[in-house]
């Protein structure tokens, strides 16, 4: 078991397989890495957390900002207002490769409006924020001296010491029949049965952590990493589309928000499209967008 101090877990010195030639392609190569011993935050970094923190800097998230035209050339006027990406359960079957099915970019959607304009932080103190760039999230990480962890440090930490498990606690998907993390059961988009007790996020900690002590390496959010992403499904958008100004700004031809490596998937992830809750799985996300699944945690080296 690793050690903790101060809200964070010690994870000891190693080596690991890290990859998957089991499940998705951008998994591979199966690889041997090392890493050193680090300080990993136990849980996500909650919205009373973030909250100290923005208390504190009167940091703005990216979510909570108007984009400038001038960046967004030929941008519909529409999406050029404060905003962020809402999930909506869809009312029954719909085609799975269209995202824009169960994803709504929000006006006033923010971590503290996490459903939109007349929702609030009520009852969510421990809930994963969520909303957050990665800009806002390094943001925080530095007013708390910290850092956000590179995939290998993230992969590690979540198998909590399982060489080549699928899951963060074996290979057996649910043992007992009984879920082990806030993930979508059920017919994603539309039916879920919440056999796990949660539809949204769950407060942190709500399930048991895992080798390591972490809790919520696998579902309830989906986790910024330090990486830039590289591999073969760069652009697959699965359950982390593209937030629409960043199409726009794309089509203008006035550069490109390059995508980091998101790990861990989130209470959204289900078996019949995105079997992502696991410790090798990986997205890219571009880092100009922020969804109402997509948190973070920190980390301490040395």
């Amino acid at each position: 078991m690793a050690a903790s101090a101060n809200g964070m877990v010690r994870i000891p010195a190693g080596e690991f397989l890290m990859g998957s030639d089991r499940f998705y392609p951008e998994e591979r190569p199966v690889h041997r890495v090392a890493v050193d011993s680090f300080l990993l935050d136990r849980h996500p970094v909650t919205n009373a957390e973030f909250a100290a923190f923005v208390e504190a800097t009167g940091h703005v998230t990216r979510a909570e900002r108007a984009p400038q035209a001038a960046d967004f050339p030929g941008a519909d006027p529409d999406q050029l207002v404060a905003g962020s990406l809402v999930f909506r359960r869809s009312r029954g079957p719909v085609d799975l490769r269209n995202a824009a099915n169960w994803w709504s970019y929000t006006p006033g959607a923010c971590w503290r409006r996490p459903e939109g304009p007349g929702s609030n932080l009520r009852d969510r103190d421990r809930h994963p924020v969520v909303h957050v760039a990665v800009e806002d999230a390094e943001a925080y990480a530095a007013w708390a001296g910290k850092e956000l962890p590179t995939e290998a440090e993230w992969e590690y930490a979540a198998r909590g010491g399982l060489e080549g498990k699928a899951f963060a606690w074996g290979d057996e998907h649910e043992p007992g029949g009984r879920p082990r993390a806030n993930v979508w059961q059920g017919e994603f988009p539309w039916q879920n049965l919440k056999r796990d007790g949660y539809e949204g996020t769950s407060p942190v900690g709500a399930f048991e952590p895992n080798g390591f002590g972490l809790h919520d390496m696998t579902g309830n959010v989906w986790e910024w990493t330090a990486d830039y992403f590289g591999g073969r499904h760069a652009d697959n958008p699965c359950c982390v589309p593209r937030n629409p100004r960043v199409a726009e700004r794309q089509r203008g031809d006035r550069g490109h928000f390059p995508s980091r490596v998101i790990k861990g998937g989130s209470h959204l992830c289900a078996p019949n499209y995105c079997l992502r809750y696991r410790p090798s799985a990986r997205q890219a996300e571009d880092t100009d967008t922020s969804t109402g699944h997509i948190g973070f945690r920190c980390i301490v080296r040395g």
